[in-house]
């Protein structure tokens, strides 16, 4: 199975958005995005809106190697 990483904290901060922000921009719940910062995978519907939302490519983001 592919590693994964996520950078979600990284470009979420470079954002200047809180978790809180971020899941409201996404329509999640904060935990959701706590969740996926502790290495959760997301869906892909998630990951597309996420990777909108802090304006970075999703292979940025979510790494799988």
């Amino acid at each position: 199975m592919p590693d994964f990483t996520c950078r979600l904290k990284q470009f979420r901060l470079a954002k200047g958005l809180t978790q809180e922000q971020l899941a409201s921009a996404v329509g999640v719940r904060r935990e959701t995005i706590m969740r996926l910062e502790a290495q959760y995978n997301p869906s892909l519907k998630l990951a597309v809106d996420i990777s909108r939302t802090v304006e970075a490519p999703i292979e940025e983001i979510f790494i799988f190697e």
